[in-house]
């Protein structure tokens, strides 16, 4: 392993901040995926009336979910401008303003006037706030993951990064806390008060986040004089190959959970399959078993490697998209439970705990934030219109549609799992561990 591959993994043993630094940006990736994440519960199960009513209840599900697929396709933007700033700038300079640029919109939205109130501006101003949600998204996963992975032990990138993994369940459990919380509250506020209630969330974070030091990696760039001029341009000319691997390997996740949760909300609910309530609370128990899930298969690959659990995770959502539609379709809430912990604990998290670290070390330290936000975020425009194209499927082909779609997109994912290199095979953790026993550990990390 050369000099160069150590630098980019930062100190062997991490820095004596690594924990506090993992638990900073996880709790930042806690409130924006509270906000973002939430908009889909809306979209979901209040805006096609609040913001489309004149359309049947499937166009008015469309355009809602057309709303937010725009979210979506606007992080890619946001990953590039993330990507080139945390490049030049620092990790910690991004994570600061994604997170009050994400406050700022989704607390707009709770605000937001409806169809009934202005008309066709009600609709135009959802999009506008929207697309600044999905440009702040887009910034924020690149530096928060690279904060956490770059402060954190050789050995446990895995385990580190699956903290800040793991925000993004405690998130969705926060936002459909409070959207089962506030269903007694009428129509209207029922989807305005959880917008509203995350400006205290955003005062927390951004407390945290100020206090959460800059990634030692990049500060070792910057003082080699290595901050490359367009960070942009440079990763797409030499590790492009890497950036279309990372898509396909982001798609399985992502997209995949834009079928099983985002869409499945609605599927339930229009095929009278559940309730608001007991989808809400099937989502809840998901979350609440995937924080933990994620943060273990983070781990798991410190131990396995990252591409063996991406293998395996990728098969399984193959076989499971028809099984998932069919044990849902019974209409037994204990089974619809079940399936939606299957999808959501195991095909995503299980994804989403090996990206942390893997991400990070396909590129360069000096073009590394580029790279995994261009990788994860042009992936997100996929999921974004995922519902969207679910719902027409489902109108032509029934429930078949969405089960094929969903087994496809792990077959996509398996695919860019087979052709990835290992960055965490047998050789390189057996060279951590020499490293970690010939190296004085003058922290606790």
């Amino acid at each position: 392993m050369s000099n160069e591959a150590l630098t980019m993994r930062g100190p062997v043993h991490g820095t004596k901040e690594a924990k506090r630094v993992a638990v900073g940006s996880g709790v930042g990736a806690v409130i924006e995926t509270y906000d973002f994440i939430g908009f889909g519960t809306a979209a979901a199960l209040y805006f096609g009336t609040a913001f489309f009513p004149g359309a049947d209840p499937v166009t008015g599900t469309l355009a809602s979910f057309a709303t937010l697929g725009v979210g979506f396709a606007a992080r890619p933007l946001g990953g590039i401008i993330g990507g080139h700033l945390g490049d030049k700038l620092g990790r910690k300079p991004v994570l600061v303003a994604s997170l009050i640029l994400m406050g700022l919109a989704t607390f707009a939205i709770g605000l937001l006037p409806t169809y009934q109130q202005v008309g066709l501006l009600a609709p135009a101003l959802l999009v506008l706030v929207r697309v600044i949600q999905g440009l702040a998204f887009g910034a924020e996963w690149g530096g928060a993951i690279l904060m956490s992975y770059e402060h954190a032990p050789w050995r446990k990138k895995g385990q580190f990064t699956g903290i800040v993994q793991a925000g993004f369940p405690v998130g969705l459990l926060l936002a459909n806390l409070v959207f089962l919380s506030s269903v007694g509250l009428g129509s209207e506020w029922a989807w305005r008060v959880p917008f509203l209630a995350s400006i205290v969330l955003v005062a927390v974070g951004l407390i945290i986040r100020s206090k959460v030091p800059e990634s030692p990696v990049f500060e070792d760039v910057k003082n080699k004089g290595d901050i490359v001029k367009s960070p942009i341009v440079e990763v797409i000319k030499t590790d492009w190959r890497n950036i279309v691997r990372g898509i396909g390997l982001r798609i399985a996740e992502t997209a995949g959970y834009a079928v099983s949760v985002t869409y499945m909300i609605s599927y339930l609910h229009t095929n009278k399959l559940a309730d608001k309530t007991e989808t809400l609370v099937a989502l809840c128990v998901a979350a609440g078993i995937g924080i933990f899930a994620t943060y273990f298969w983070g781990k798991l690959t410190d131990k396995v490697g990252r591409r063996p659990v991406y293998v395996w995770s990728t098969a399984f959502a193959v076989l499971f998209g028809i099984p998932m539609f069919m044990l849902v379709n019974t209409g037994l809430f204990f089974l619809i439970i079940a399936t939606i912990v299957v999808a959501y604990a195991v095909c995503q998290n299980s994804l989403a705990g090996a990206q942390g670290a893997w991400f990070p070390e396909l590129f360069q330290a000096k073009t590394r934030s580029s790279g995994a936000s261009l990788s994860y975020q042009i992936s997100a425009m996929v999921s974004g219109f995922t519902p969207f194209i679910t719902t027409l499927l489902f109108v032509s082909m029934g429930w078949m549609g969405p089960a094929l779609l969903f087994s496809i997109y792990g077959a996509i994912g398996l695919w860019a799992a087979l052709v990835t290199k290992e960055t965490w095979g047998k050789r390189e953790r057996q060279f951590a561990e020499e490293a970690a026993s010939k190296t004085p550990q003058t922290i606790n990390a």
